[in-house]
């Protein structure tokens, strides 16, 4: 087994059993079998497709070295996610949480120009291409719509303010539905430590998001194509008015790895107004895509009358069923594009 024929397994397709004794021990079938589901275990976890990558790597070189320490009491699949979640803790040891622009810096002045990049580790999207249909293996669509809320950013970004230790029981807890004895095998601790921990990540998140803890998980019908087709319309047309009936009052603009962000429907129009449209002598073009369960797009700059379009940024909506609440671009990183899977021009 090598790390290259990991990599060239990685993305394969799930045959949907689950049952490989260690006597049998076929660490390429294991990838096929879990590899997609770890991924997105490993992203909630760390915050950064590749550093989830390099995590499951990291989880079957360990699984291969550890096979005999597998117990037919639990499954190949609950193993694997106790060695991947503790390679991501030891990643979070190492490094600080990724960092999010309304997180430590305070919003910009309506027309103030965006700072220049921020050599940090900054939360990353996640293409909706590479998620399973259901994450969590479970059927039905109510367990998929508990998934789709994870793996929002805003749900991403509010787990960043917890410790590596809650953050795994959080997500083992709450979103795996791992009962706390589970958890606590795990992670070498006890039960009432687990209970704990997750009571302080409960504290922690309800502070940080909008919602109850508890309706996280609770199905949302929401279908933001209308908003997402209405948005490309606008912004092809750099029709501000337009633009601004999409925005919710309280709507924001980030765009990592820059640190300056826009607080307001009025402060993002006037960014929109002096930086986007007009001033930069640019055309904009927008292809939809997915990430994070949410909306998205590739953008696209053609200047100085160019009739091709190039890579710009990687955009990501946040929305109530009727307004967009928070507008995610990814600027300055065209590698993006590869990772969902968008052409390098349009």
């Amino acid at each position: 087994m090598s790390t290259g024929s990991l990599r060239r397994e990685f993305f394969g397709q799930d045959d949907g059993t689950d049952t490989a004794p260690a006597e049998a021990f076929d660490i390429d079938r294991l990838v096929r079998l879990h590899g997609r589901e770890l991924h997105v275990h490993c992203y909630r976890m760390l915050g950064s497709p590749e550093d989830a990558e390099d995590a499951v790597q990291e989880t079957f070189i360990r699984a291969w070295a550890r096979q005999d320490t597998f117990a037919s009491r639990s499954t190949v699949r609950a193993w694997l996610y106790g060695i991947a979640t503790n390679a991501c803790l030891d990643v979070l040891r190492q490094r600080k949480s990724r960092a999010w622009p309304t997180h430590g810096w305070p919003a910009a002045q309506p027309r103030q120009h965006p700072a220049p990049p921020a050599d940090i580790a900054w939360l990353r999207p996640y293409p909706d291409r590479l998620l399973t249909l259901d994450l969590e293996g479970n059927p039905g669509p109510e367990a998929a719509y508990a998934a789709r809320e994870t793996i929002e950013l805003a749900f991403l970004a509010a787990l960043q303010h917890l410790p590596p230790r809650q953050r795994a029981v959080l997500i083992l807890r709450d979103v795996m539905r791992w009962p706390a004895g589970d958890v606590a095998t795990v992670l070498e601790t006890t039960t009432t430590a687990v209970n704990s921990a997750l009571q302080r990540a409960h504290a922690t998140m309800a502070t940080k998001l909008d919602a109850d803890p508890h309706t996280w998980q609770a199905a949302r019908e929401r279908d933001h194509r209308h908003l997402l087709q209405a948005l490309v319309a606008a912004w092809e047309r750099e029709d501000v008015p337009k633009l601004l009936e999409l925005l919710r009052d309280d709507a924001r603009l980030v765009m990592p790895p820059r640190p300056t962000w826009f607080d307001g429907r009025d402060a993002v129009a006037a960014f929109f107004t002096g930086h986007v449209f007009g001033a930069m002598g640019a055309a904009w073009r927008l292809l939809p895509t997915e990430a994070n369960g949410q909306a998205a797009f590739g953008l696209y700059q053609a200047i100085g009358g160019s009739r091709v379009h190039r890579r710009f940024g990687v955009g990501v909506l946040d929305a109530t069923a009727t307004r967009i609440t928070q507008i995610a671009m990814f600027v300055d990183e065209p590698h993006l594009f590869d990772l969902f899977a968008l052409p390098g021009s349009a």
